[in-house]
């Protein structure tokens, strides 16, 4: 990720180690590893690369370890490699050794350049995978090209982002204003917008809202939603339009639950990019 002007970025580290510290049980493990298996139905994982930009908290590569994929694991945050160490520890049969971390911007060549040194990665990774990260690097379209580059011919694309929503501009502001201001109001700011998170999640779907996918825990993803900035969105359409226009096809795609949700993409590489990775259309 990137520093965007105008406002300060979201401690996404710090929030992934608080949840892994506060939150992280078993259970979640394992609604982990099923949502994970599931999102990779299909795709061979066992000594294949994997490449896992803004790993987060680490359950990401950790799953794909766990199927015995071999993982580079990019973040810009030096956190979350505490965090990834700490949910690590529910993993004790797993080499986390293995799991080679890149501290560093999708949008930096250095970066871009270090991921492609590791071994097996050096013509094109097999998988790169990067669940809700790209529209908070404050260049989506370029973060998005830039990860579509580190993938071999015939090789998969697997990205979650989220979806354009008229209400896409308003939360756009929350979030900057929320960056922006200090801490006694980042406070205020989550405890009056934590039961509106949880009715409007209640009435969309009608399930629990604490009953979180994926292994994540409400709270802590209300602070990600609130705070996360820098922030963009796309409409499915145009995710499309712009990755099948690198060389992909469109395998699968699993629509958000919610208006302002992201929407899962698993793209394969089918031929070399017609237009310039990591410009927009």
């Amino acid at each position: 990720m990137s520093e965007s002007p105008g406002a300060r970025r979201f401690a996404f580290g710090q929030n992934w180690k608080s949840y892994a510290l506060r939150a992280l049980n078993g259970q979640q493990v394992d609604e982990s590893r099923a949502a994970f298996q599931q999102l990779f139905s299909g795709i061979p994982l066992k000594q294949r690369t994997f490449v896992d930009i803004g790993f987060g908290q680490g359950l990401g590569s950790l799953n794909a370890l766990a199927a015995g994929a071999q993982v580079v694991a990019c973040d810009i945050d030096p956190h979350c490699a505490e965090a990834l160490a700490l949910v690590a520890r529910h993993y004790p049969t797993l080499p986390k050794d293995q799991i080679r971390v890149c501290l560093g911007s999708i949008l930096d060549p250095n970066t871009l350049a270090e991921i492609r040194r590791q071994p097996g990665c050096e013509s094109g990774s097999d998988v790169v995978h990067s669940w809700g990260v790209l529209h908070h690097t404050g260049k989506m379209w370029q973060a998005l090209g830039n990860a579509a580059g580190l993938v071999k011919t015939d090789g998969v694309l697997v990205v979650a982002l989220y979806r354009r929503h008229w209400s896409s501009p308003i939360w756009l502001m929350i979030k900057w204003l929320y960056c922006s201001s200090p801490e006694w109001l980042k406070q205020v700011m989550i405890y009056s917008l934590y039961p509106v998170i949880y009715l409007a999640k209640w009435l969309v779907t009608r399930k629990n809202p604490m009953s979180c996918t994926r292994g994540m825990d409400f709270f802590h993803d209300v602070m990600d939603w609130v705070g996360g900035y820098p922030y963009e969105y796309a409409s499915t359409k145009d995710v499309v339009t712009f990755v099948e226009a690198l060389g992909f096809t469109l395998v699968r795609l699993k629509e958000a639950q919610v208006p302002t949700g992201c929407n899962e993409f698993v793209f394969r590489r089918v031929a070399v990019a017609s237009a310039p990775i990591g410009q927009t259309g």
